[in-house]
């Protein structure tokens, strides 16, 4: 099964790309759908509380507001939570992947937001890396229409790598500089010709 991993900086349209691909029939894992699952988890929040502190949890659950507040003021922080909660990531990503090959898909699309490079995490594992790309005035405006607060989309952007090492790693590159119409387009076009090889 070929795993088609996207990735691209906060407010890229990752998301748009990902659709597009659903709407040809594909399935998708979305790892930060992944990684706040395992929030649920009773081992990670019992780790996350004794990092980060009480005030995190919001009764039962964790309060990704006031998680992200912590664990993205510094790269240190960062790495705190990230020993949490990446390798419980990869192992629940893992049994999702077996569940889709042996139902017999082709392909399936990962949507990747904190990837690094091809050979850390899980993307070693890609068998394509399609990076969506925005000028990022446009990502910012983007999160922030979406909810997010502008200082904390620009704290998370920060840690993220570049456009110029997205564009290094990727196999296929959309830039998302018009209407998601246009993305969605380009996509599905791609994905006509890449789906004939299989």
């Amino acid at each position: 099964m070929k795993k088609l991993f996207i990735i691209g900086g906060m407010g890229a349209g990752k998301s748009t790309a990902r659709k597009a691909l659903v709407d040809a029939g594909l399935p998708y894992i979305d790892l930060d759908k992944v990684g706040h699952d395992v929030l649920a988890w009773d081992t990670v929040r019992e780790e996350l509380v004794d990092t980060f502190g009480a005030d995190i949890m919001d009764g039962d659950e964790v309060n990704r507001k006031a998680l992200a507040h912590k664990a993205f003021v510094s790269p240190a922080e960062t790495r705190k939570l990230n020993r949490i909660t990446v390798p419980r990531i990869e192992d629940a990503y893992r049994d999702k992947v077996a569940e889709l090959e042996a139902a017999g898909h082709p392909a399936v699309v990962v949507e990747h937001s904190v990837f690094k490079n091809r050979t850390s995490s899980l993307a070693y594992d890609a068998d394509v890396v399609i990076a969506v790309l925005a000028p990022l005035d446009v990502r910012i405006e983007r999160a922030v229409a979406s909810g997010f607060d502008e200082a904390d989309v620009r704290r998370r952007i920060a840690r993220q790598i570049t456009d110029a090492d997205r564009i290094e790693a990727a196999d296929v590159v959309f830039n998302n500089d018009g209407t998601p119409e246009e993305l969605h387009n380009q996509v599905i076009a791609w994905w006509g010709e890449y789906e004939k090889g299989l």
